[in-house]
């Protein structure tokens, strides 16, 4: 792996990002809009401050998920990738380099929601407003890593679509967010403790609930770190250097 290789890469795709307007408004624009809207709907109750800092987890993590595969996948159909894998660059210096760009992207995509989400929204905290950016980066950052893996199974940009499912659906189903990780059915908990988003949404709560949370956040982290590194492993694997 080269550093300077990885910077390479990175800024080749924040050249390409930065033309596409379409895809910074996705990224920037939807999640905003989502809390808004639920901001809105649950004006006047306390609806909003229970369930506002998982969500604003939630929504960074399948936006990225998605604009991270489909991208990612017309970089693979157009034949970019495997221009780029007959030069000296290593797997890592791509996976890596594709990451820092999203990642990049994730930070401000986490940023503009969470201060949208407390500045404008409302959202009351008791803790630091810090730790729930730093969480925020982190699943949209989860998303955007477990995006690349996904663009690795699909032939298609609609089969990277269609990944959704399988990658996003169960966790939002298991993380806690419609029924409490410990209520549900003995036989799923095992599933909710090995998904990363559960932990995502564990910590977002840790900051909404606790003056002092940086205790219960940080093993958090770390979970979402791992699964982070992981699929960032396990995505360059699917890199090949000819066409089958």
């Amino acid at each position: 792996m080269s550093v300077h290789r990885t910077l390479v890469v990175t800024a080749r795709v924040l050249r390409q990002l930065r033309t596409d307007h379409r895809t910074i408004a996705l990224m920037l624009l939807v999640p905003v809009v989502l809390m808004g809207l639920l901001a809105w709907i649950y004006n006047g109750t306390p609806v909003f401050n229970h369930i506002g800092p998982a969500l604003l987890g939630v929504f960074p993590f399948v936006v990225m998920f998605i604009v991270t595969s489909v991208a990612t996948l017309r970089e693979r159909t157009s034949g970019t990738l495997e221009r780029l894998m007959t030069t000296p660059m290593a797997k890592t210096d791509l996976m890596i380099g594709y990451a820092l760009a999203f990642g990049l992207m994730a930070v401000l995509q986490a940023v503009v929601a969470s201060a949208f989400a407390i500045y404008v929204c409302g959202l009351d905290l008791a803790g630091p407003v810090w730790v729930l950016v730093v969480v925020a980066v982190a699943d949209a950052v989860l998303g955007t890593a477990l995006g690349l893996l996904a663009s690795g199974f699909a032939r298609t940009e609609f089969q990277a679509v269609q990944f959704m499912p399988a990658f996003v659906l169960p966790q939002f189903l298991l993380c806690g967010l419609l029924v409490a990780r410990d209520q549900l059915p003995q036989v799923l908990q095992p599933f909710s403790d090995a998904l990363p988003l559960s932990y995502a949404v564990d910590a977002m709560n840790e900051v909404a609930a606790a003056a002092e949370p940086l205790g219960q956040v940080g093993p958090d982290l770390v979970v979402i770190a791992a699964w982070i590194v992981a699929s960032l492993l396990l995505g360059s694997l699917t890199l090949r250097r000819r066409t089958a």
